[in-house]
Protein backbone atom coordinates (compact mmCIF):
# COMPACT_ATOMS: atom_id res chain seq x y z
CA UNK A 1 0.00 0.00 0.00
CA UNK A 2 1.11 3.67 -0.26
CA UNK A 3 0.30 5.30 3.42
CA UNK A 4 0.57 8.53 3.73
CA UNK A 5 1.53 10.36 7.36
CA UNK A 6 -0.11 13.90 7.84
CA UNK A 7 2.28 14.33 10.37
CA UNK A 8 4.03 17.28 12.46
CA UNK A 9 7.69 17.87 10.93
CA UNK A 10 9.33 14.68 10.97
CA UNK A 11 12.72 16.47 12.44
CA UNK A 12 10.59 16.82 15.36
CA UNK A 13 9.99 13.52 16.19
CA UNK A 14 11.38 11.23 19.15
CA UNK A 15 12.06 8.13 17.74
CA UNK A 16 12.29 6.49 20.95
CA UNK A 17 9.12 6.71 22.16
CA UNK A 18 6.98 8.41 19.15
CA UNK A 19 3.77 6.56 18.49
CA UNK A 20 3.60 7.69 14.72
CA UNK A 21 7.40 6.30 14.24
CA UNK A 22 6.27 2.97 15.25
CA UNK A 23 3.32 2.88 12.88
CA UNK A 24 6.60 3.82 10.22
CA UNK A 25 8.66 1.35 10.85
CA UNK A 26 6.41 -1.40 11.18
CA UNK A 27 4.39 -0.25 7.66
CA UNK A 28 7.36 -0.19 5.79
CA UNK A 29 8.62 -4.03 7.89
CA UNK A 30 5.97 -5.45 5.61
CA UNK A 31 6.72 -3.67 2.59
CA UNK A 32 4.67 -0.75 2.16
CA UNK A 33 5.40 2.74 1.33
CA UNK A 34 5.34 5.65 3.77
CA UNK A 35 4.56 9.03 2.63
CA UNK A 36 4.70 12.12 4.90
CA UNK A 37 3.46 15.89 4.91
CA UNK A 38 2.34 18.72 7.36
CA UNK A 39 -0.64 20.20 7.17
CA UNK A 40 0.50 23.01 5.46
CA UNK A 41 1.36 21.01 2.44
CA UNK A 42 -2.18 20.63 1.56
CA UNK A 43 -4.57 22.06 -0.72
CA UNK A 44 -7.51 22.70 -1.99
CA UNK A 45 -7.86 23.80 -5.94
CA UNK A 46 -10.14 23.69 -8.82
CA UNK A 47 -12.19 21.20 -6.16
CA UNK A 48 -9.13 18.81 -5.47
CA UNK A 49 -7.46 18.24 -2.46
CA UNK A 50 -3.39 17.46 -2.88
CA UNK A 51 -0.48 17.78 -1.37
CA UNK A 52 2.92 18.00 -1.31
CA UNK A 53 3.94 14.94 -0.21
CA UNK A 54 7.48 12.75 0.30
CA UNK A 55 8.18 9.36 0.07
CA UNK A 56 10.38 8.69 2.86
CA UNK A 57 13.06 5.98 3.56
CA UNK A 58 13.81 4.58 7.48
CA UNK A 59 17.40 4.01 7.90
CA UNK A 60 17.62 2.28 10.98
CA UNK A 61 19.70 5.15 12.65
CA UNK A 62 18.74 6.65 15.69
CA UNK A 63 20.12 9.93 14.60
CA UNK A 64 19.61 10.60 11.03
CA UNK A 65 16.43 8.29 11.23
CA UNK A 66 14.88 8.81 7.27
CA UNK A 67 15.91 10.10 4.25
CA UNK A 68 13.03 11.34 1.78
CA UNK A 69 13.05 12.18 -1.91
CA UNK A 70 11.85 14.97 -3.61
CA UNK A 71 7.92 16.01 -2.30
CA UNK A 72 5.37 15.94 -5.19
CA UNK A 73 1.85 17.10 -5.53
CA UNK A 74 -0.64 14.09 -5.19
CA UNK A 75 -3.88 14.10 -4.91
CA UNK A 76 -5.00 12.36 -1.61
CA UNK A 77 -7.42 10.19 -3.74
CA UNK A 78 -4.33 8.16 -4.75
CA UNK A 79 -2.86 7.17 -1.22
CA UNK A 80 -4.38 3.47 -0.45
CA UNK A 81 -4.51 5.14 3.28
CA UNK A 82 -4.06 8.61 4.86
CA UNK A 83 -3.45 8.46 8.82
CA UNK A 84 -3.63 11.57 10.84
CA UNK A 85 -1.31 12.10 13.13
CA UNK A 86 -1.36 16.15 14.04
CA UNK A 87 -0.83 17.04 17.05
CA UNK A 88 -3.47 18.90 18.86
CA UNK A 89 -3.78 22.19 19.78
CA UNK A 90 -7.17 20.88 18.00
CA UNK A 91 -7.59 25.11 16.99
CA UNK A 92 -9.50 26.13 14.08
CA UNK A 93 -6.40 25.00 12.07
CA UNK A 94 -6.67 21.62 12.94
CA UNK A 95 -10.34 21.71 11.96
CA UNK A 96 -9.87 23.02 8.34
CA UNK A 97 -7.42 20.71 7.66
CA UNK A 98 -10.25 17.94 8.77
CA UNK A 99 -12.28 19.59 6.19
CA UNK A 100 -10.03 19.30 3.60
CA UNK A 101 -9.47 15.72 4.07
CA UNK A 102 -13.52 14.91 4.55
CA UNK A 103 -13.23 16.75 0.67
CA UNK A 104 -10.59 14.06 -0.12
CA UNK A 105 -12.65 10.75 1.24
CA UNK A 106 -15.17 12.37 -1.32
CA UNK A 107 -12.31 11.93 -3.64
CA UNK A 108 -11.26 8.20 -3.35
CA UNK A 109 -9.28 8.76 0.30
CA UNK A 110 -9.61 6.66 2.74
CA UNK A 111 -8.57 8.67 6.32
CA UNK A 112 -8.17 7.21 9.48
CA UNK A 113 -9.11 8.73 12.03
CA UNK A 114 -12.11 9.51 9.98
CA UNK A 115 -11.71 13.27 9.80
CA UNK A 116 -15.36 13.87 10.93
CA UNK A 117 -15.30 11.67 13.64
CA UNK A 118 -12.25 13.52 14.75
CA UNK A 119 -14.23 16.64 14.87
CA UNK A 120 -17.46 15.07 16.63
CA UNK A 121 -15.46 14.00 19.44
CA UNK A 122 -13.81 16.70 21.60
CA UNK A 123 -11.78 14.44 23.85
CA UNK A 124 -12.79 15.88 27.19
CA UNK A 125 -16.77 15.96 26.33
CA UNK A 126 -16.97 12.48 24.45
CA UNK A 127 -17.20 11.30 28.20
CA UNK A 128 -20.33 12.40 28.19
CA UNK A 129 -21.88 9.66 25.66
CA UNK A 130 -20.58 7.05 28.09
CA UNK A 131 -21.82 8.48 31.83
CA UNK A 132 -21.80 4.87 32.96
CA UNK A 133 -18.21 4.86 33.19
CA UNK A 134 -17.37 8.38 34.30
CA UNK A 135 -17.90 10.36 37.78
CA UNK A 136 -19.77 13.08 38.16
CA UNK A 137 -19.15 16.23 36.07
CA UNK A 138 -20.40 19.49 34.95
CA UNK A 139 -19.53 21.14 32.12
CA UNK A 140 -20.29 25.36 32.10
CA UNK A 141 -19.09 28.70 31.88
CA UNK A 142 -21.60 29.54 34.98
CA UNK A 143 -19.76 30.62 37.88
CA UNK A 144 -22.20 29.73 40.07
CA UNK A 145 -22.93 26.70 38.44
CA UNK A 146 -19.32 25.72 39.19
CA UNK A 147 -19.17 27.12 42.73
CA UNK A 148 -22.25 25.10 43.58
CA UNK A 149 -20.27 21.44 42.13
CA UNK A 150 -17.05 22.46 44.07
CA UNK A 151 -19.68 22.81 47.38
CA UNK A 152 -21.21 19.73 46.58
CA UNK A 153 -18.54 17.55 45.84
CA UNK A 154 -15.54 19.12 47.92
CA UNK A 155 -12.59 17.63 46.12
CA UNK A 156 -13.11 18.47 42.21
CA UNK A 157 -10.71 18.96 39.28
CA UNK A 158 -11.17 22.01 36.90
CA UNK A 159 -10.20 21.38 33.51
CA UNK A 160 -10.48 23.27 29.89
CA UNK A 161 -11.80 21.23 26.96
CA UNK A 162 -9.25 22.35 24.40
CA UNK A 163 -5.77 21.57 26.34
CA UNK A 164 -3.68 18.75 26.45
CA UNK A 165 -0.14 17.21 28.16
CA UNK A 166 -2.28 18.04 31.55
CA UNK A 167 -1.84 21.93 30.32
CA UNK A 168 -4.48 24.08 32.47
CA UNK A 169 -5.52 21.37 35.16
CA UNK A 170 -6.49 22.71 38.79
CA UNK A 171 -7.32 20.86 41.88
CA UNK A 172 -9.78 22.53 44.66
CA UNK A 173 -10.12 20.85 47.57
CA UNK A 174 -12.82 21.27 50.26
CA UNK A 175 -11.32 24.45 51.39
CA UNK A 176 -12.08 26.13 48.05
CA UNK A 177 -8.68 27.84 48.46
CA UNK A 178 -8.38 30.03 44.93
CA UNK A 179 -11.61 28.84 43.51
CA UNK A 180 -12.61 32.30 41.98
CA UNK A 181 -9.27 32.58 40.39
CA UNK A 182 -9.07 29.31 39.24
CA UNK A 183 -12.92 29.97 37.49
CA UNK A 184 -11.87 33.78 36.36
CA UNK A 185 -8.64 32.49 34.64
CA UNK A 186 -10.32 29.20 33.16
CA UNK A 187 -13.74 30.60 31.86
CA UNK A 188 -12.29 33.67 31.17
CA UNK A 189 -14.44 35.39 33.16
CA UNK A 190 -17.78 33.56 32.31
CA UNK A 191 -16.28 33.44 28.48
CA UNK A 192 -15.16 29.63 27.51
CA UNK A 193 -16.49 26.44 28.76
CA UNK A 194 -14.93 24.13 30.93
CA UNK A 195 -14.73 21.18 32.62
CA UNK A 196 -15.03 20.07 36.45
CA UNK A 197 -14.97 16.76 37.94
CA UNK A 198 -14.96 15.09 40.95
CA UNK A 199 -11.76 14.45 42.51
CA UNK A 200 -10.65 10.84 42.10
CA UNK A 201 -8.25 9.50 44.72
CA UNK A 202 -6.87 6.67 42.36
CA UNK A 203 -4.48 8.93 40.50
CA UNK A 204 -2.16 8.02 42.91
CA UNK A 205 -2.00 4.81 40.73
CA UNK A 206 -1.93 5.87 37.73
CA UNK A 207 -3.89 7.47 34.81
CA UNK A 208 -4.41 4.85 32.59
CA UNK A 209 -4.15 5.27 28.91
CA UNK A 210 -5.92 2.35 27.30
CA UNK A 211 -5.55 1.80 23.77
CA UNK A 212 -8.38 0.81 21.37
CA UNK A 213 -7.48 -0.58 17.89
CA UNK A 214 -10.36 -1.33 15.56
CA UNK A 215 -12.70 -1.40 18.14
CA UNK A 216 -10.55 -4.09 20.12
CA UNK A 217 -8.38 -3.19 23.38
CA UNK A 218 -4.49 -3.09 23.37
CA UNK A 219 -4.44 -6.12 26.19
CA UNK A 220 -2.03 -3.20 28.79
CA UNK A 221 -2.46 0.06 29.63
CA UNK A 222 0.27 2.70 30.30
CA UNK A 223 -0.57 4.04 33.94
CA UNK A 224 1.01 7.38 34.11
CA UNK A 225 1.91 8.03 37.61
CA UNK A 226 2.24 11.74 38.98
CA UNK A 227 5.25 12.68 40.63
CA UNK A 228 5.93 14.61 43.63
CA UNK A 229 3.04 16.87 44.72
CA UNK A 230 1.67 16.89 41.12
CA UNK A 231 -1.95 15.57 40.70
CA UNK A 232 -1.24 15.52 36.87
CA UNK A 233 -0.30 11.72 35.41
CA UNK A 234 0.63 12.90 31.88
CA UNK A 235 3.70 12.27 30.89
CA UNK A 236 4.05 15.81 29.51
CA UNK A 237 4.06 16.87 32.98
CA UNK A 238 6.58 14.91 34.29
CA UNK A 239 4.40 11.45 35.19
CA UNK A 240 5.78 7.82 34.65
CA UNK A 241 4.37 5.42 32.44
CA UNK A 242 4.11 1.91 34.03
CA UNK A 243 2.34 -0.75 31.44
CA UNK A 244 0.15 -3.24 33.10
CA UNK A 245 -2.11 -5.72 32.23
CA UNK A 246 -5.86 -4.70 32.18
CA UNK A 247 -8.08 -4.78 35.32
CA UNK A 248 -11.78 -6.14 34.62
CA UNK A 249 -12.81 -2.79 35.20
CA UNK A 250 -10.43 -1.48 32.26
CA UNK A 251 -11.52 -4.46 29.58
CA UNK A 252 -15.65 -3.61 30.57
CA UNK A 253 -14.85 0.08 29.81
CA UNK A 254 -13.24 -0.23 26.67
CA UNK A 255 -15.19 -3.36 24.98
CA UNK A 256 -18.13 -1.62 25.84
CA UNK A 257 -16.63 1.84 24.15
CA UNK A 258 -14.21 0.58 21.27
CA UNK A 259 -16.92 -1.20 18.71
CA UNK A 260 -19.21 2.11 19.00
CA UNK A 261 -16.11 4.33 18.16
CA UNK A 262 -14.64 2.01 15.65
CA UNK A 263 -18.39 1.80 13.84
CA UNK A 264 -18.19 6.03 13.57
CA UNK A 265 -14.66 5.68 11.91
CA UNK A 266 -12.04 5.62 15.06
CA UNK A 267 -9.68 3.04 14.18
CA UNK A 268 -7.38 4.00 17.00
CA UNK A 269 -8.60 5.59 20.61
CA UNK A 270 -6.77 6.07 23.29
CA UNK A 271 -8.82 5.59 26.33
CA UNK A 272 -7.49 7.75 29.31
CA UNK A 273 -9.00 5.63 32.88
CA UNK A 274 -7.98 6.85 36.02
CA UNK A 275 -9.54 4.06 38.81
CA UNK A 276 -12.92 2.98 37.53
CA UNK A 277 -13.55 6.19 35.84
CA UNK A 278 -13.43 7.16 31.95
CA UNK A 279 -11.96 10.65 32.05
CA UNK A 280 -10.90 11.40 28.51
CA UNK A 281 -11.51 9.84 24.93
CA UNK A 282 -8.50 10.82 22.94
CA UNK A 283 -8.76 11.02 19.01
CA UNK A 284 -6.60 12.76 17.76
CA UNK A 285 -2.83 11.17 17.70
CA UNK A 286 -3.31 8.50 20.47
CA UNK A 287 0.35 7.37 21.61
CA UNK A 288 2.19 5.43 24.15
CA UNK A 289 2.89 2.23 21.60
CA UNK A 290 6.41 2.42 22.48
CA UNK A 291 6.27 2.55 25.96
CA UNK A 292 3.44 -0.15 26.01
CA UNK A 293 5.85 -2.66 23.63
CA UNK A 294 9.18 -2.17 25.66
CA UNK A 295 7.64 -2.86 28.59
CA UNK A 296 5.21 -5.66 27.70
CA UNK A 297 6.37 -7.15 24.48
CA UNK A 298 3.04 -6.80 23.03
CA UNK A 299 3.28 -5.53 19.78
CA UNK A 300 1.28 -2.70 19.24
CA UNK A 301 2.21 -1.56 16.37
CA UNK A 302 1.80 -4.43 14.32
CA UNK A 303 -1.87 -4.76 15.72
CA UNK A 304 -2.20 -1.39 14.32
CA UNK A 305 -0.83 -1.70 10.66
CA UNK A 306 -3.32 -5.21 10.97
CA UNK A 307 -6.24 -3.06 11.67
CA UNK A 308 -5.08 -0.96 8.88
CA UNK A 309 -5.13 -3.08 6.30
CA UNK A 310 -8.18 -4.43 7.57
CA UNK A 311 -9.76 -1.35 7.23
CA UNK A 312 -8.63 -0.59 3.91
CA UNK A 313 -9.37 -3.71 2.40
CA UNK A 314 -13.18 -3.62 3.48
CA UNK A 315 -13.10 0.06 2.25
CA UNK A 316 -12.26 -0.72 -1.18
Amino acid sequence: MKIAFLADPLDSFKIYKDSTFAMMAEAAKRGHEVYAFQQRHMALRDGIVSAHAARITLTGDADEWYTAAPSEDVRLGEFDAILERKDPPFDMEYVYGTYLLQLAEQQGARVFNSPQAIRDHNEKLAIAQFPQFTAPTLVTSDEMRLRDFQAEHGDVIFKPLDGMGGAGIFRVKADGLNLGSIIETLTENGRRTIMVQRYIPDIVKGDKRILVIGGKPVPFSLARIPQGGEVRGNLAAGGVGVAQPLTERDREIAEAIGPVLAARGLLLVGLDVIGDYLTEVNVTSPTCFQEITQQSGFAVAAMFIDALEAGVRSAR
